[in-house]
């Protein structure tokens, strides 16, 4: 029996034992208001924070801090969570919101006129959605959606409602990073068709595949929310579910939409590619367990996406092992692990954190590897969304949805090409002989070349394990949706559990 057949086994398995045991609770789903447009600008904004965890913790001393904005309630389906960053906002801000595990009942507060989320993936949209029906503006953490009927259903809905959305890629607020897509336009490295993201961020294995409990006090049937409700089969329950595809996207969908955002920015790229392929696998964790280890994760930690947007490319990779720096062709000293790399006729600029470097700073290069320009400057993302709130004026935040939704329908598009392929298993030789048919502006071979040097560095057999090969899909632009490919467009969406269902776009 394979790794994989044995994974299915278990889960199905663990789901027939555990279905019985959860009794789904019924939620009516928020009557549509009109949008209250009731903010006055010498007042505070309420403040509703949805997801009290990691990056709810980023919101919690941002919104607490600004004199502009006060914290009423604190809403996590954990709302033990909840209750500790109350604890820190008492401490720190002298007031304590109030902590509930169901954002809904909140919906119909008018007192709260904005709404921020940081939740889990697969609770994003509906999130929005569901806010901006009640007439609440949002700030919606990245990825802005799950998957790509999410996108055009978050689009319809901010346009329909007219309210402020604001996607999480902070980096589109960042003084250096405005300042290199300026100079880039400008025509500092000349002409610029090819980027490469990055997303090399060493990750663990997350612990053996099987059947835990659901910590006490947490509500679970709000945490699934629109998934159907299933056992789970990871040893830790927060966080970890990034790496289970059910609710999360891997760290194509985790950390990419940052970079691919930039990516498409420093393109100047505002729509679908024309076609995707991806490579990789969830390879190297059985060398840190041992062999009959079978990691709890579903999502590649090693993956390679190239997007042929025609005229222009955009390649991304993703790594998980221990990796160094990808650097630009003149030398060691000029890359970066988690960042951009836009590739011009003159030059390059780099985006990025590696060692050394900091996110508020970008750098420019000739073709011969000198510095020829820094740009400095952090973000005020969460002020551009507050500034934009008082002045009612959905057009003032610098990453709207539709402009979330394109970064995060990369992620899904390359995830889809992979899992798509999961099962096709190719030898490195006959990878690089087909990547010869393959339209891009990167050298295929040399990035494979590269990505086969890094895992067998970190003890990965490809023999063994060998890569899977994703499925090379066509996209039609305008339509957003795959062509003659009826798979791939089933996974463009999901089956939704009742009551939490995301719309299509019409019935927003």
């Amino acid at each position: 029996m394979s790794d994989k057949t044995r994974r299915e086994f278990l889960e199905e398995s663990l789901f027939a034992a555990f279905a019985a045991s959860v009794a789904a609770t019924t939620f009516s789903v928020p009557q549509k208001v009109l949008a209250q447009n009731a903010v006055d600008a010498n007042e505070q904004l309420g403040i509703a924070i949805i997801g009290a965890g990691g990056r709810g913790g980023d919101h919690v001393g941002f919104f607490s801090k600004d004199k502009r904005t006060k914290i009423l309630y604190l809403c996590d389906p954990d709302v033990a969570q909840a209750e500790k960053k109350c604890d820190q906002i008492e401490k720190n801000a002298g007031y304590r919101p109030k902590a509930i595990n169901d954002f809904r009942k909140i919906l119909e507060e008018k007192s709260v006129d904005a709404v921020t989320c940081a939740a889990t993936n697969h609770w994003h949209t509906l999130t929005a959605i569901w806010a901006m029906q009640a007439g609440k503006h949002c700030y919606i953490e990245k990825p802005l959606t799950y998957n790509i009927h999410e996108g055009k259903a978050i689009v319809a809905a901010a346009k329909k409602y007219g309210l402020v959305v604001q996607t999480g890629t902070q980096c589109r607020s960042a003084k250096n990073v405005i300042d290199a897509v300026k100079f880039i336009r400008d025509g500092g490295i000349g002409d610029v068709k090819f980027a490469r993201g990055l997303c090399y961020k060493r990750r663990a294995a997350i612990g053996k595949l099987g059947e835990y409990k659901v910590p006490d006090g947490i509500n679970y049937d709000l945490w699934s929310g629109p998934a159907q409700i299933k056992p789970v089969t990871r040893p830790k329950f927060h966080y970890d579910w990034h790496w289970q595809r059910y609710y999360g996207n891997g760290d194509l969908g985790n950390q990419g939409p940052h970079q691919t955002d930039i990516s498409r920015w420093f393109l100047d790229v505002e729509r679908f590619p024309q076609s995707v392929i991806s490579y990789g696998g969830r390879l190297g964790y059985d060398v840190e367990r041992g062999a009959d280890y079978v990691d709890a994760g579903d999502v590649a930690n090693t993956e390679v996406s190239i997007y042929d947007y025609g005229d222009k490319c955009l390649v991304f990779e993703t790594r998980g092992l221990a990796t160094p720096n990808m650097n630009i062709p003149v030398g060691e000293n000029f890359g970066t692990q988690v960042g951009v790399i836009a590739y011009g006729t003159k030059g390059y600029v780099i985006q990025g954190s590696a060692k050394g470097q900091s996110y508020s700073v970008s750098y420019a290069y000739d073709l011969e590897g000198k510095q020829i320009k820094a740009f400095q400057g952090g973000d005020n993302h969460y002020s551009n969304f507050v500034e934009a709130v008082l002045k009612r004026d959905p057009a003032a935040v610098n990453a709207d949805a539709r402009c979330g939704a394109l970064s995060a329908a990369v992620s899904h598009l390359g995830n889809t090409s992979y899992y798509l392929g999961e099962k096709n298993k190719i030898s490195v030789d006959d990878l690089k002989e087909y990547l010869k048919s393959v339209k891009s502006l990167d050298d295929n071979e040399a990035t494979l070349a590269r990505t086969v040097q890094h895992l067998e560095k970190d003890g990965v057999d490809l023999k063994k394990t060998p890569l899977s090969l994703g499925a090379l899909l066509k996209i039609d632009v305008e339509k957003e949706v795959f062509i003659d490919n009826a798979e791939a467009n089933a996974l463009a969406t999901r089956d939704y559990r009742a009551p939490y269902v995301v719309p299509k776009p019409e019935d927003v």
